[in-house]
């Protein structure tokens, strides 16, 4: 049944209420930033613009014009909605990723998303293939690859992720080249008070560690990072738990050997060995969690491994919710746009996450990302074909069944599993994955005495 279209420019529906709950307090600043125009108001405003192209990557099959028409009745070409998007350009979409994104976890409902109170955080970054348009390669570069170059050029990202939720709090998109610590510099300010921020070693040397020390100080927050193997550290103070108050040098980055300042931390050394592995690995935390009582070096070794929930949530985003790593757009300045569309609609679903976790009184991380997008997709799309049948009591009956659906369909514990860190395309030094392999147990992890 052809539905026609409606006057007014919104709906009550299932999904733009949770986008307007979500992000609706956005909404005045978004539409101040596009550009003012004379003359009539446009067919579809920017802000229903912005839900249609949310919805769009949630829904999965069908183009960005059936997914208007679904949201607001309107019939708009897609080569309309394309170029309409062009002269918005990124300043808009880069400022939606910086504060339309906020941290969902609570503390009362979901425990496992912090640390004796500390919100857990992290700051990654991950690269997206793009098509090769004369556009995108004017100002994008191909990384190289074991034969010459990649296939499709490359545009660097970073998030600051909810470790504990899989939900982005913020994120930058580097359309010019730019590295990720470039990036994640602009993320710090994004930095939730009360937070612990765990990130991996490419943070760990002195420079990266002033800088982030600095952030999590002014948000009355801290941190938990790998060190490098091979900065030098100087012992101040030993502990009781075999961890040691240290001082970092922090050294020109032209000279190489002039030492600008220092930087006083926690330094915590461990091994740690795989499952069915006879070597052990060495490992170096640096924390600011000065107090070895409040916060034992066995917990925190063991705690570092919630880091790798960054690289889970990068795999939820680009292969359940994308469906691989290629983004659709055909211009840097809408790539930028699809981006922080994927990464509010991973906001929803981790809410969504959240919801089904209280209702459950299960852990979030426990609820499954692609059963939860599958089914609360499916339920969207029946509140629109519904609309005006079905009363509010009615639809909110569907949602909580909906709900213990997602619920009852749990994931199990997971299994202890190591990979070898291989590739089966290796670039510089990287081994060559030639045989898959795993092995599943228990990790053992161990403190070392700091000499």
């Amino acid at each position: 049944m052809r539905r026609m279209s409606c006057p007014h420019p919104t709906r009550d529906n299932g999904f733009v209420s949770q986008f307007e709950s979500l992000f609706g307090c956005s909404r005045e600043t978004f539409e101040a930033m596009q550009d003012p125009r004379r003359g009539p108001q446009p067919k579809l405003p920017a802000w229903n613009l912005l839900a249609s192209l949310i919805y769009h990557v949630l829904g999965g099959a069908g183009h960005f014009s059936a997914h208007v028409y679904q949201l607001f009745g309107l019939e708009i070409k897609d080569s309309s909605l394309s170029g309409r998007r062009q002269r918005m350009g990124l300043e808009p979409f880069a400022w939606l990723m910086g504060h339309a994104l906020r941290p969902l976890a609570d503390r009362g409902t979901h425990p496992s998303c912090f640390y004796k109170g500390l919100r857990l955080c992290g700051i990654d970054g991950s690269r997206w293939s793009v098509t090769n348009t004369p556009q995108i390669l004017e100002r994008m570069g191909k990384a190289a690859a074991r034969r010459l170059k990649a296939a499709f050029a490359k545009v660097e990202m970073c998030t600051l992720v909810e470790l504990g939720l899989h939900n982005p709090i913020g994120a930058v998109v580097g359309l010019d080249g730019e590295g990720e610590w470039s990036l994640a510099k602009q993320l710090l300010s994004s930095l939730p008070e009360g937070s612990l921020l765990v990130v991996d070693r490419l943070y760990g040397c002195g420079e990266y560690l002033k800088e982030l020390r600095a952030a999590c100080a002014s948000a009355k927050s801290e941190l938990l990072v790998r060190a490098r193997g091979n900065i030098r550290s100087h012992k101040a103070e030993r502990l009781p738990d075999g961890s040691s108050i240290v001082s970092i040098n922090i050294r020109s980055q032209k000279g190489g050997h002039h030492v600008k300042g220092e930087v006083r931390v926690r330094e915590i050394r461990g091994r740690i060995k795989k499952p069915g592995g006879k070597a052990w690995s060495e490992v170096r935390l640096w924390t600011t969690l000065l107090d070895e009582e409040a916060y034992p070096a066995q917990e925190l070794l063991e705690l570092y491994a919630e880091r790798w929930e960054h690289e889970l949530f990068y795999k939820e985003l680009k292969l359940h919710m994308r469906g691989g790593e290629v983004l659709h757009s055909h211009t840097p300045e809408t790539a930028a746009q699809e981006v922080a569309a994927l990464l509010m609609a991973c906001s929803i679903i981790a809410r969504e996450r959240g919801e089904a976790a209280r209702s459950g009184r299960l852990q979030p991380l426990s609820i499954s990302f692609l059963k939860t997008l599958d089914k609360m997709s499916s339920l969207w799309a029946v509140f629109e074909v519904s609309d005006g049948l079905l009363d509010d009591g009615a639809r909110g009956l569907m949602v909580a069944r909906v709900r213990e659906l997602i619920v009852r369909e749990a994931i199990p514990e997971r299994r202890q599993r190591s990979c070898p860190r291989k590739v089966r395309q290796p670039v510089r030094g990287w081994p060559r994955l030639t045989k898959n392999e795993s092995s599943e147990g228990e990790f053992a992890v161990e403190v070392v005495n700091f000499p």
